[in-house]
């Protein structure tokens, strides 16, 4: 038993040790962030004749937001001889009845706008993106996903940054449409403004590799097909090329300061799904691309913030066995004096978790006048954040493991104001209850943890348990209670149409 013990404490402090790199890898973040916010990127000319651009418009059953796109898109401000449009559409719901319809009005209204529709989804967003470019005019190409709500300007602020024939791809930040229609919103708003705040400013302004986010940016057609073109092996699709292009020499430029604004998932099994895509798909990337990147001959500091960019969701694989692992740790350390504990223990806690506090306040002081709320939201952040380990790592697993899947779309409902509803809506999340079982087990292995050290008097250790046990019950609770929701409007509607 004692050398159970002993073997259990060793992984926890491995375990911990590991997930204190990354979180110091965050400190990192925001210290370049800080060094190169000012290097704001300026195009080196102007077009004295505007290139040809394409905007293409993937969509995969987006029923309630195709119109809603298609409108935003026609009113961009750019000289409708120099632009045409593309709805790439693979849809296989009402979405194609709307969407060709709302092409067909515009196009008689003048506009320079088709209709792509394929039967099946060969290489899904990828498969859909590769289609629109044999048959795309422009010379540059625009992306926009469903969700998102293009600016008229949008062209017209990016696209004179490529008078350098060197820059292969402008993005903008991501904003948000209906980020206070909920408390999960808010937290996803801030989850993604760190990444785009903080990361892309950071790794594009210092000379790191960043990466086209699959929307909101604009592609020279010449560094896609240099870059190898769409390719479908990942479910990242924006990322593997984004890594392969930059490593061809290609420049890319981050406009921070102008954003395009989008809908947040409103529903938890939706958010799951989407974190679930983009977890599995960077660890995938990062199989496919790290061996390449470290034997090339780019510089370190590329090579080490490419690992830590595109193998970061490992973490999550590791929240799972330090989960696990801390009650039996502190009760077999229950001994210890608190100097002890504080020696060995909280520095790498604090690695590991206070550094989402640094990396999230500096992101909403910048955006924000009314930053000093996310100070409320950080241990609701740090919760959800633990709270997705299970989801996240199954992600990792299938994807270390090169089990296959397909590209699972996140709904999206058209969703702006808080009176809005979704609950009836037909689109639903990819559902695993089985991940929803183990996320609600660890949140009653975590209630009995923090029952065990009020018993032992573990003072110390207590306000980390409470975070873990906040975040498995919050996140499993949401999720059952999402299925609940559907389940009983469905079957309400259903006895009210019978009746």
């Amino acid at each position: 038993m004692e050398n159970l013990n002993a073997w259990i404490v060793v992984l926890y402090f491995v375990v911990l040790s590991i997930l204190a790199m990354f979180g110091s890898h965050r400190y990192y973040m925001v210290y370049l962030y800080l060094k190169n916010k000012n290097a704001v990127p300026r195009p080196k000319g102007r077009f004295s004749e505007l290139p040809r651009v394409t905007i293409q418009l993937p969509m995969y059953n987006e029923m309630y937001v195709a119109e809603r796109l298609i409108d935003a898109v026609v009113k961009i401000d750019y000289p409708r001889e120099r632009l045409d449009i593309q709805v790439l559409d693979d849809s296989t719901d009402e979405t194609v009845s709307i969407a060709s319809r709302r092409v067909e009005y515009h196009r008689r209204q003048g506009v320079d706008i088709s209709y792509l529709h394929r039967r099946n989804r060969q290489g899904f967003k990828a498969g859909a993106l590769e289609e629109g470019m044999k048959v795309a005019k422009g010379e540059f190409i625009a992306v926009f996903d469903a969700d998102f709500l293009p600016h008229k300007r949008f062209l017209m602020q990016a696209i004179h940054f490529f008078t350098s024939s060197e820059i292969g791809m402008v993005q903008m930040r991501w904003s948000h449409l209906n980020r206070n229609f909920s408390l999960i919103t808010n937290l996803q708003s801030i989850f993604l403004d760190g990444h785009f705040v903080i990361e892309h400013t950071a790794r594009n302004r210092s000379g790191r590799f960043f990466n086209f986010n699959g929307t909101a940016g604009i592609w020279r057609r010449s560094a896609i097909i240099d870059g190898g073109g769409w390719q479908h092996d990942t479910l990242t699709e924006d990322l593997d090329l984004s890594y392969r292009a930059q490593m061809k020499g290609w420049k890319f430029i981050y406009l921070a300061e102008h954003s395009v604004p989008a809908e947040l998932p409103v529903d938890v099994v939706a958010f799951k799904t989407q974190q679930h895509r983009w977890a599995k798909g960077s660890i995938q990337t990062a199989k496919k691309l790290l061996p390449r990147i470290f034997r090339s001959s780019l510089p370190l500091r590329v090579k080490v913030e490419a690992f830590f960019h595109l193998a970061a969701n490992i973490a999550y694989l590791l929240m799972v066995p330090l989960s696990i692992s801390i009650l039996p740790v502190v009760i077999f350390r229950r001994n210890l004096n608190w100097g002890q504990m504080v020696i060995y223990d909280v520095p790498l806690f604090l690695l590991a978790t206070a550094s989402v506090s640094a990396f999230y306040i500096v992101s909403q002081k910048e955006l924000y006048s009314n930053w000093t709320r996310t100070f409320k939201y950080l241990p609701l952040l740090m919760g959800l954040g633990i709270g997705l380990s299970v989801n996240n790592s199954l992600a990792v697993l299938e994807a270390l493991l090169n089990k296959e899947s397909e590209f699972v779309r996140t709904p999206k409902f058209g969703i702006e104001k808080k009176n809005d509803h979704w609950v009836s809506k037909k689109y639903k999340g990819n559902r695993n209850l089985l991940i929803m079982i183990v996320e609600l087990a660890l949140g009653f292995y975590f209630t009995f943890a923090v029952i065990t050290c009020i018993i032992e008097e573990i003072w110390l250790t207590l306000p980390f348990l409470v975070l873990f046990q906040y975040g498995y019950l919050y996140i499993s609770f949401l999720s059952l209670s999402t299925i609940f929701k559907n389940r009983f409007l469905v079957k309400k509607t259903s006895v009210s149409v019978a009746s």
